[in-house]
C-alpha cells in the first residue's frame, strides 16, 4: 500500500469513524475524519485527499450534496458512500450511480479492502480514472455526464481525436444504473466490412466459411449493459440499415438464423467527424442519425481548456515515474508555458506522447522546453509555420507522417482501416509507413 494515500472519512457516528480509521490504518493509509459536510469541506480545502468515504445522511445535509461539491471543486478525489444495512436496494443503486461505490455497514472488511484496491490502486491515467481538469468546460462536461448517466437515452459524443470521447462514454456507463453490467466498446472503423454483420449480431455454425461454432455478437455481449459505437461515422451504409433495424426492434438476428433475439442495450456513439455533415453528404443515414443523436455531448479540445494542461501533465509524469519505479520528473516553468502556447491538434493523447518522449530525453528529472520537441510539430500560428519552412520536401514528409500516425491511432493501428480512411491501397499504405519509418 502507498503510505501517501490519504482518506477523508465523513460520518457523524463516532463508532463508524473509529472502525474505519483503525482498519484503514492497518492498510497503511492516512485518515482524517469529519462529522459534517461543513467540516469535510474545510478539510478538503486545506489538504489533498485521494478518497472520500461519506455517510449518506449527515447533520447538515446529505452525502450526495458533499459528493457533488467534490466533483465540482476537487475532481481528483475519488468518492464512495457509506450506507446502513437496511437501506432499500433502489436507494443503493441511486447512490452507486452518483458515488461510484457503496460501503455497507456493519463493515465488511473484505468489501472495504476491495473498494480501496479499485479506487486507489487502479493504474494512473487509465480509462477508469476520472476526467482531469477544473476549467469551466470540464466542469460543464462532468455535470452533463452526471445527468446523462442516470438516463437511458442514446448519446452522441462528439469531439476531436484524442480528446477523451471513449473515457467520457465509459464514465456515463460507470456512473449509471448499468454499471455492474457489461461495458462493450467497439471501433466501427476497425471491423472489415464483410465481417460487420457477424461481429455485431453473431452467427450460427456453418453460416459462412470459417463459422465453426455458434457465436454471439456484440449486441448480445452487451445485453443489460452499454454498447459504445466508436467512430460510428465509418459504418458503411449497408450496415447502417441493419443497425437501425436492431435499434428499432430491440432485437438482433444472427447470420444464418431465422429467429430474432431480444436485447436490452444502452447505445452510446462517438466520432471525430461531423455527423450532420456526413448526413448532408449522403454518407450517413438521416434516420439512423436521429435515432443515435437523441442527446449530443461535446468533449472540448485541449486548446479550449489550457488551464487543465498542468494537472494533466502532472498525472502523466506520475504515471511514467510509477511505471519506471522512479521519482516523478518535474516540468520546468518554461516548458509548461510552451505547452500552454501549443494548439495540440492531437489533444490529450498528443500531450501524453510529448511528455513520454520528454521524460525519456530529459536530464536530472527536469523537463526543459527543448525536451518537448515542439519545434518538430505544427506551431500555434499557421503563418509562423510557413515562415519557418526551409525544406519543402521535409515539411511535407512531416505532415504526411503526422497524418498517418493520427489515423493509425484512431483505428488502433489497424493498417487496413487506416488505409481506407486515407483513401490508399493497403500496398501504398505499407510503402508509406516503411518510407517514413513507421512500420
Amino acid at each position: 500500500m502507498n503510505p501517501r494515500h490519504k482518506i477523508l472519512v465523513v460520518d457523524d457516528q463516532a463508532e463508524v469513524r473509529a472502525l474505519l480509521e483503525i482498519n484503514l490504518g492497518r492498510m497503511n493509509l492516512h485518515t482524517q475524519s469529519a462529522r459534517s459536510i461543513g467540516e469535510a469541506r474545510r478539510w478538503l480545502a486545506a489538504s489533498p485527499f485521494d478518497l472520500c468515504l461519506s455517510a449518506s445522511q449527515l447533520p447538515d445535509g446529505t452525502g450526495l450534496e458533499l459528493l457533488q461539491h467534490i466533483q465540482q471543486h476537487h475532481p481528483h478525489v475519488q468518492t464512495a458512500m457509506i450506507s446502513a444495512c437496511g437501506t432499500p436496494a433502489t436507494s443503493i443503486e441511486r447512490l452507486k450511480g452518483s458515488a461510484g461505490d457503496v460501503l455497507r455497514t456493519p463493515l465488511d472488511l473484505t468489501h472495504l479492502r476491495d473498494l480501496i484496491n479499485r479506487t486507489l490502486h487502479r493504474p494512473v491515467g487509465s480509462d477508469d480514472s476520472p476526467l482531469l481538469g477544473d476549467s469551466p468546460p470540464m466542469r460543464t462536461l462532468r455535470r452533463h455526464i452526471g445527468k446523462l448517466a442516470n438516463s437511458q437515452a442514446p448519446v452522441y459524443i462528439s469531439g476531436e481525436s484524442g480528446s477523451g470521447k471513449e473515457l467520457v462514454a465509459r464514465l456515463i456507463h460507470a456512473r449509471g444504473p448499468r454499471a455492474d453490467q457489461p461495458w462493450v466498446p467497439v471501433n466501427c472503423g476497425a471491423i472489415p466490412t464483410e465481417l460487420m454483420e457477424s461481429e455485431f449480431f453473431g452467427h450460427r455454425k456453418g453460416s459462412f466459411s470459417g463459422a465453426v461454432s455458434d457465436q454471439p455478437g456484440l449486441f448480445q455481449a452487451a445485453h443489460g449493459g452499454t454498447l459504445l459505437l466508436d467512430e460510428v461515422a465509418d459504418l458503411p451504409l449497408s450496415m447502417q440499415v441493419k443497425l437501425l433495424r436492431a435499434l428499432q426492434e430491440k432485437a438482433v438476428r444472427r447470420v444464418g438464423s431465422q429467429q430474432e433475439v431480444a436485447v436490452d442495450v444502452r447505445i452510446l456513439c462517438a466520432t471525430h467527424k461531423n455527423l450532420q455533415a456526413e448526413v448532408s453528404a449522403g454518407r450517413f443515414r438521416q434516420d439512423l442519425y436521429y435515432r443515435l443523436n437523441v442527446i449530443e455531448l461535446r468533449v472540448p479540445p485541449l486548446r479550449e481548456r489550457k488551464e487543465d494542461i498542468e494537472p494533466l501533465a502532472k498525472r502523466v509524469l506520475q504515471r511514467l515515474a510509477a511505471e519506471h519505479g522512479a521519482l516523478p520528473t518535474q516540468l520546468h516553468a518554461n516548458a509548461l508555458a510552451a505547452l500552454k502556447d501549443y494548439r495540440f491538434p492531437g489533444n490529450v493523447r498528443e500531450l501524453e506522447n510529448l511528455l513520454e518522449r520528454a521524460y525519456t530525453l530529459c536530464d536530472n528529472r527536469l523537463i526543459e522546453p527543448q525536451d518537448l520537441g515542439l519545434d518538430d510539430h505544427s506551431p500555434t500560428c499557421a503563418g509562423a509555420g510557413l515562415a519557418q519552412v526551409t525544406d519543402l520536401d521535409q515539411h511535407l514528409r512531416q505532415i504526411e507522417r503526422e497524418l498517418i500516425l493520427l489515423t493509425l491511432e484512431e483505428t488502433r493501428w489497424n493498417r487496413t482501416a487506416a488505409a481506407q480512411r486515407l483513401g490508399l491501397s493497403f500496398r501504398s499504405m505499407r510503402y508509406r509507413m516503411q518510407k517514413l519509418g513507421l512500420d
